[in-house]
């Protein structure tokens, strides 16, 4: 939705003059402004794309020559010859030429110095894991869940053994509660809880940190990314165990003011309904509180992720966190209630006219609240628009909409490069921009009765879904399906009554509970959407040319043109609704071991059939590897999974398996997981026993291990690793490349393999339980004899896997070790058996985290 009204979008370019205009009244928009402009944004486009950052004399380079290109375009602009208007044709290319030159110089050495500059301070490799005593100020609202509370500080100072040592200025560490196992044994380690933390506090702790490592893996989300935008250089944890010194909370101090502001609102909205909803025994009236916070604080932490699934499906996610919508209302009504109480002292009218007043107090007000939300890009883009509309009525210039529409984007890009590589920046300005090229026409032709106002509010978000659908496809790879429906319901009651009452609740509390009841009927309303059969529609991913042929074909359909011509866009809707990613040739398989930290999920793939290997570790209550990484990984690859293995109970290869047999119904459950288990009710598991054996498409499939018997009653009974299923896979009918995947079998299982004979020999082999010193023995990998081995381990996980000795045992029998924290998702082929891809190494930028090499 639009954040502001189009502004005149008059007929004259800067480069033309209207008829009966003179010369002095011509609008000072040349073309070199608008080209100027776009060179800014697409000089931070192209500086994103480096796998690696340049010397800062480099940078340096590119803005004197920035300045050399533009000082010859201000040359060539000004040598047209006297008492014309305009240069010469050729010295118009030119300017626009150098002109664009310029902006894209410029802002690359501006971003690339910028980047350069940041990246120096980052945490030093040799303070990885180190016990560090950290004193700094909380930078932002704790978040706190079922595990413990998560909290941003900006460091003031810091210990290493009682000596100084230099940690990046601000870091995010999590204050765990509970207990926690230790690797050895069922010991744990008793961690003191949590205390209150208030942004703003000093606070004392002893932290073990690491560098920002997310999981990389295919379409998937960049977590560095996004800590290098919330310019977190460091994450870790804080060291609360009894033997631990405990943190100390020093001072209250007046640093950060509108965080300290935002977590009081935040924790008083939590607090009136969450506790309401639990005193009546209803917890979807506690969910709706997160919503709520999230409207008024722009925390999008307090929202269930259960809701926020909702959201997405019915396409209103937009509306549930401070919007350009939400902003735009809010800088309308302090505008109209400024302008009122203006106007009834005759004293200020004199001083400066009321639409004056009204006019900067909405732009003033509008910021204070985008600050105050937490200042997104689409509050960015919002309170940049509404400050030049604002800057251009106030000198009576009125520009094109293309020239605002620039001018935004290149303020916002200016202010953070990194945005470029943020969905929503893209969704927020191309909605816009759509918007400003049909609203002038479409308030002519529906007129400003209720009835136009309605069938123009139809337009608008009809115009949105065309341009944004395959937008949503290419970043992605879903749209929904009912969000037209949803939105002409969602938009007004969330913006003329959710969000008023909302924010009225800082005033008057009993208004958020207003606010929350307003809310009910409406996720009832969408609860009942995202349950229709074909809600979401969910495509494969298709390649960027795809994807921005549709993304032209979308705009060119929500266009106000002959239909003739509208009809051209579907050749270019084709390719990304109709692609299809390729696939092994029949006898030949792929393997895609993904990055989920520690734990396993491999995925392998015939030419149409689809195993799952394990399904990865629970993070938290609302979050695990089956949600968070395989889920959207399946449906970016378009895959429907026929079996998945579940090769034994623990939670590091469990975790995500309810996520994903939600998401493929006919998926068969199999794997060494108790009658009693949790997930039996979600659909009944067949065991797997040595013995079994089918082919897919002329690949062989066997298990190997646990024999039938082995989870018989004992005196003792047996460890989950002990019956980890141990699977085979070979092409070619079994006599081609073949993968040993064995999860966590120990020394014993290993052994008693070899002994009786089984087919071990593979080209890659998963390391078992990953790299733990109580697997992989030398009998067995003498018997495997694999080229390659895949570690799936966590990034500097507690349990030191892969262990170094156990790395040894593989570099003395000249077997390539890749390790998913190194590597991320690790494809291998059937048909060049020799090599691994990483996905680390495609695609490469210099945010991303890279790991030291290992000392051989």
């Amino acid at each position: 939705m639009p954040a502001i009204s189009a502004p005149n979008a008059s007929t004259w370019s800067g480069s033309e003059v209207p008829p009966g205009v003179a010369e002095s009244a011509q609008p000072v928009v040349p073309w070199r402004l608008p080209t100027l402009l776009l060179g800014v944004v697409a000089g931070a486009a192209l500086q994103l794309q480096q796998p690696g950052l340049w010397g800062m004399g480099a940078y340096a380079a590119l803005l004197c020559a920035a300045l050399v290109a533009g000082w010859v375009g201000a040359a060539v602009h000004s040598t047209g010859r006297p008492g014309t208007v305009h240069p010469a044709r050729w010295r118009a290319v030119a300017s626009v030429a150098l002109a664009l030159c310029a902006g894209a110089l410029a802002m690359a050495g501006v971003s690339g110095l910028r980047a350069t500059a940041y990246l120096q301070q980052g945490l030093a490799p040799a303070l990885e894991g180190q016990d560090i005593r950290v004193t700094g100020v909380v930078a932002a609202m704790p978040q706190a869940n079922e595990a413990g509370t998560r909290l941003r500080l900006e460091v003031e100072s810091a210990l290493l053994q009682g000596t100084p040592v230099q940690l990046p200025p601000r870091i995010e560490v999590a204050w765990y509660g509970g207990a926690f196992l230790r690797e050895a044994g069922d010991a744990v380690d008793l961690q003191r809880q949590p205390a209150p933390v208030r942004a703003g506090e000093r606070w004392e702790m002893t932290v073990r940190l690491k560098a920002p490592h997310g999981l990389r893996n295919p379409h998937g989300f960049d977590f560095e990314l996004w800590m290098w935008e919330q310019g977190v250089q460091a994450t870790g944890y804080v060291r609360a165990g009894p033997k631990d010194e405990p943190p100390r909370r020093q001072a209250s101090t007046w640093q950060h003011p509108v965080e300290q502001a935002r977590q009081s609102v935040r924790d008083a909205i939590l607090d009136r309904l969450g506790r309401g909803a639990e005193d009546a025994g209803d917890p979807g009236r506690a969910r709706i509180a997160g919503v709520v916070a999230a409207l008024v604080t722009g925390d999008q932490r307090a929202i269930d992720r259960a809701d926020w699934d909702m959201f997405r499906a019915t396409g209103v996610a937009h509306l549930m966190s401070i919007s350009g919508l939400h902003i735009t209302l809010f800088a309308w009504l302090a505008a109209a209630v400024v302008g009122a109480l203006w106007r009834r002292s005759t004293r200020l009218c004199l001083w400066a006219p009321a639409p004056t007043a009204a006019l900067l107090a909405g732009v003033v007000l509008a910021s204070a609240y985008a600050l105050f939300s937490g200042w997104g890009v689409p509050a960015q883009r919002t309170v940049t628009m509404l400050g030049i509309v604002a800057l251009l009525r106030w000198s009576g210039r009125s520009w094109p909409w293309p020239q605002v529409w620039l001018l935004a984007c290149a303020a916002v890009v200016v202010a953070d490069p990194w945005a470029l590589a943020q969905p929503g920046f893209w969704l927020s300005f191309v909605a816009v921009g759509v918007l400003f090229a049909t609203n002038p026409i479409a308030k002519k032709a529906y007129g400003s009765g209720a009835k136009g106002h309605f069938y123009a509010l139809f337009r608008e978000q009809w115009v949105v879904t065309l341009a944004l659908t395959p937008l949503s496809l290419l970043l992605f790879g879903q749209v929904s399906v009912v969000g037209l429906v949803a939105n002409l319901v969602a938009i007004p009651w969330v913006t003329l009554v959710v969000t008023p009452l909302a924010l009225g609740g800082v005033v008057w509390g009993p208004l958020w509970s207003l606010a929350a009841w307003s809310l009910q009927p409406l996720t009832v309303l969408l609860q009942w959407l995202a349950q229709w059969p074909g809600a979401v529609l969910f495509l494969p991913a298709a390649p960027l040319w795809a994807g921005m042929a549709a993304v032209a074909g979308g705009a060119l359909l929500a266009m106000r043109l002959p239909w003739r011509l509208r009809l051209l866009a579907l050749p270019l809707l084709l390719p990304v609704f109709w692609w299809q990613p390729a696939r092994p040739a029949v006898g030949q398989f792929e393997l895609l071991a993904a990055d989920i930290g520690q734990g396993n999920a491999v995925l392998v793939r015939t030419a149409t059939h689809t195993l799952l290997y394990d399904a990865g570790p629970r993070f938290s209550r609302e979050s695990d590897a089956g949600h968070r990484v395989l889920v959207p990984l399946l449906r970016a690859l378009g895959e429907r999974v026929d079996v998945l293995m579940l090769s034994h109970r623990d939670a590091d290869h469990t975790g995500g398996a309810a996520a994903v047999l939600a998401q493929q119904p006919r998926a068969e459950l199999t794997g060494s997981i108790e009658a009693d288990h949790v997930l039996q009710a979600q659909r009944p598991a067949k065991p797997c026993l040595a013995g079994q054996r089918w082919e897919w498409d002329g690949v062989t499939f066997e298990v190997l291990h646990p024999l039938a018997g082995d989870d018989a009653p004992a005196p003792r009974a047996p460890r989950p690793n002990t019956l980890s299923c141990v699977l085979r896979v070979a092409a070619a009918g079994g006599s081609g490349p073949s993968v040993l995947l064995v999860g966590d079998i120990e020394a014993a299982q290993e052994q008693a393999l070899v002994a009786r004979g089984a087919a071990l020999q593979a080209d890659v082999l998963l390391v078992p339980h990953h790299g733990s010193k109580t697997s992989s023995s030398p009998v067995f990998l003498e018997a495997v004899r694999p080229r390659t081995a895949l570690v799936q381990a966590g990034y500097r996980n507690r349990f030191g896997h892969p262990a170094p000795d156990v790395l040894q045992r593989y570099r003395e029998r000249n077997i390539h070790v890749v390790e998913s924290a190194r590597c991320g998702a690790a494809t291998w082929v059937s048909s060049a058996p020799g090599g691994v891809a990483c996905e680390r190494d495609t695609g490469h930028r210099y945010w991303q985290h890279s790991m030291v090499p290992r000392s051989e």
